[in-house]
């Protein structure tokens, strides 16, 4: 296994870094834009405040990510996915139904072609293929627990001094520090933010009947229930599932309180008995919901990427492939401009990736704040309008395939990574 001591870090005699690009978060978004530009060639710094190699050992704790056939592409053409492919589960089919209605929605892979929908991974396993390639990086150095001291852009670099002393200098700094980005804050960029008066309730469940890797989307009245295919081992291929159970914020606090028995009884009425007896894997977890935009994504010497820049519901799944998403963009615009020899740091570079990534963006946003809006109620009005919504969807082949590429994540203007294209 990896340890820290072997990942590529600054000569000791020195206390000055120079780098291309300086990365702060070395989550799993960071880490795969490090990856990215690692490969390309570029020199690269990432500086986190906690340690992330030092928790690859970890035991599973059922925190997985819906990997889209997009992002799928670009983890295999960056060399992580056969790290991955043992143990990812394929998507190939979708269902999506409503409470006690007799409409559904169901999209089969078959209908746009040989590949899946996408992967279950488990975040784990992603972070363990990520900082494996880093440490075989040489141009890639990781500085971690680090904390900030100073920060300055100015018109020709970006100047950092972490504490203990040890300076950074670089072309352009990249915030992917997560939703409370003190990166972003620091840029004076402001963000809009609304809480959804809803938590998600994040489990493992094994269960008698094989789920034979189908997506399972059920909407309640206090929000959408997912069922998410897992592979599991040998012996129970197909026997595992990932929940994101999304409840009123006002009950979540009594649900999480209820014993393991009293839990089970809560989450069978929730998941019904299609697949059989149903026991939960390992522990839960509860988060609140809500939107987050910043309103720009780009300051002087800064780009900002993932949840940093965006997080919205998880209702589709869609927000770690937004932030890959990201990653694939903004890579593909600074290794542009490198290789014409334009700083890469600068406005009109930036701004490029600002225009490509906005709309995509905005448009996410809006999808998922809408889909919860529009299902996560029982006013029989809306109901009725959903239930038709699915039935024309159904009955109407172009508009299903659209919907069923919109998933896969091969919707819009789309960068080369995503493509099946090198950087």
């Amino acid at each position: 296994m990896l340890k820290k001591s072997s990942l590529p870090g600054p000569k000791r005699h020195s206390d000055i870094i120079k780098t291309d690009v300086l990365i702060i978060g070395a989550g799993l978004v960071g880490a795969t834009l490090a990856t990215a530009l690692g490969r390309a060639g570029l020199k690269v710094c990432v500086v986190d405040v906690v340690d992330p190699v030092s928790k690859l050992d970890a035991d599973f704790d059922g925190r997985v990510s819906a990997i889209a056939l997009a992002s799928y592409r670009l983890l295999k053409e960056l060399d992580l996915w056969r790290a991955l492919e043992s143990e990812a589960a394929p998507i190939l089919d979708i269902r999506v139904s409503e409470h006690n209605s007799l409409q559904y929605l169901h999209y089969n892979h078959k209908e746009t072609g040989d590949e899946a929908f996408g992967y279950m991974v488990e975040n784990r396993n992603l972070r363990k293929a990520l900082f494996k390639k880093l440490g075989n990086l040489k141009s890639v150095t990781l500085l971690a627990p680090f904390k900030i001291k100073s920060l300055q852009r100015n018109s020709h670099n970006v100047e950092t001094t972490l504490e203990g002393g040890k300076k950074i200098k670089a072309s352009l700094l990249v915030a992917a520090d997560g939703r409370g980005s003190i990166t972003r804050q620091q840029a004076g960029i402001k963000v809009t933010n609304w809480p959804y008066k809803q938590s998600g309730i994040v489990c493992t469940v094994s269960h008698e009947k094989s789920h034979d890797f189908i997506a399972n989307e059920h909407f309640l009245p206090a929000g959408p229930f997912a069922i998410l295919p897992l592979k599991g081992d040998r012996k129970n291929l197909g026997k595992k599932s990932s929940i994101v159970w999304t409840e009123r914020s006002d009950l979540t606090p009594f649900i999480m309180a209820l014993n393991d028995a009293e839990f089970k009884v809560e989450l069978e009425k929730r998941f019904g008995d299609f697949l059989g007896a149903v026991s939960v894997v390992g522990p839960k977890w509860c988060y609140p919901l809500s939107m987050q935009f910043s309103h720009k994504i780009i300051e002087k010497r800064l780009a900002v990427i993932g949840d940093a820049a965006h997080a919205m519901h998880p209702i589709a799944g869609q927000g770690l492939n937004m932030g890959i998403r990201d990653v694939a963009a903004l890579a593909e615009v600074i290794m542009d401009a490198h290789r014409l020899g334009i700083d890469i740091g600068d406005r009109t570079t930036l701004e490029r990736y600002q225009r490509w990534r906005r709309f995509d963006n905005t448009l996410m946003l809006a999808m998922t704040d809408g889909l919860n809006r529009l299902f996560s109620n029982d006013i029989k009005p809306l109901r009725l309008a959903r239930d038709t919504g699915m039935s024309l969807v159904n009955k109407l082949p172009p508009l299903k395939r659209f919907f069923m590429h919109h998933a896969m994540g091969l919707v819009g203007d789309l960068p080369r990574l995503m493509r099946n294209e090198p950087l």
